[in-house]
């Protein structure tokens, strides 16, 4: 490869990542916008995966919005349903539905409900609520795909908080055992759970070592460097022995000072003022972003 056209490359890749900062900014603006006319759900975990959830939407997965229920799409389970605003916000940006829709969250008769309705959304893979069942499900889905001979991916992203719950090691031994390749489970790693730090809860470590033993490929990434991101699930996409693990380490509450770390912030909306604070750095963030890539 020449140098010009590897430079070209780089170019192109490069205006692509400034995309996915950007859009990732614009997912956690309007989480922040969401929770406020809601008055109720979560700030912490959606605002820290919101760079993930851009990738995947706008860059990792095979799907089409207009086509939801594409038989040869990629699948993604949301295990930790609970950060669904993540979610929704990616999707209405992707097409799935109106974005104007985002404002009913958690109201009456609204389909984006506290936690992800599959038969009230199309585009949503899975109803989740109860924590601990997504890897089972997505699971079920890769065997799915091995039986019928499909080559689509299942991702499921899950918390480390329901990693304290046994169900969940029973699916990754199964996974295992079964050699899903088509199988990669993304774990936020964000070290907070709603009554604290989940290595004062129920110490998880060391969790990398839990996983290899079980016969997954496991791989780590700053879960705010999208980039990093991508090339862990390209990775992933090679790996034919075993199902893979990203442990993505993120930071609750990400984009927003105040919230940054914070468990108490797990399951609670921002306020009127909070709310205006949080999207002033939010659209500071905007500016970073376009002053790093010029």
């Amino acid at each position: 490869m020449t140098k010009d056209v590897k430079s070209m490359i780089d170019e192109i890749y490069d205006d692509k990542l400034k995309q996915l900062n950007e859009k990732a900014v614009e997912i956690r603006e309007w989480i922040i916008k969401m929770l406020l006319e809601a008055g109720s759900g979560h700030s912490a975990g959606p605002l820290g995966m919101a760079d993930i959830f851009a990738a995947m939407y706008f860059h990792v997965l095979r799907h089409d919005p207009k086509n939801p229920d594409w038989e040869d799409r990629d699948r993604l389970i949301l295990s930790n349903g609970h950060i669904c605003p993540v979610r929704y916000a990616a999707m209405a940006l992707a097409g799935y539905f109106p974005v104007r829709e985002l404002m009913t969250l958690r109201k009456i008769d609204s389909r984006l409900q506290g936690h992800p309705h599959r038969s009230a959304l199309p585009g949503v893979e899975t109803t989740s609520g109860p924590l601990g069942e997504g890897i089972s499900q997505a699971i079920g889905m890769a065997l799915a795909g091995r039986l019928d001979k499909k080559d689509y991916q299942v991702y499921c992203v899950a918390s480390d908080g329901e990693h304290e719950e046994g169900n969940t090691w029973e699916a990754v031994m199964y996974a295992g055992k079964e050699k899903l390749h088509n199988l990669t489970v993304i774990l936020d790693r964000n070290n907070i759970q709603i009554d604290g730090f989940t290595e004062d809860v129920m110490p998880l470590e060391p969790v990398r070592a839990k996983y290899e033993a079980f016969n997954w490929h496991v791989l780590e990434v700053d879960g705010h460097n999208i980039r990093a991101f991508v090339e862990a699930v390209r990775e992933a996409r090679t790996i034919y022995e075993k199902p893979t693990l990203i442990i993505a380490h993120t930071i609750a509450g990400k984009g927003v000072d105040f919230m940054e770390g914070d468990f108490t912030w797990h399951g609670k909306p921002p306020n009127k003022d909070e709310a205006k604070k949080a999207l002033s750095e939010l659209r500071t963030l905007h500016g970073k972003i376009r002053s790093e890539h010029e």
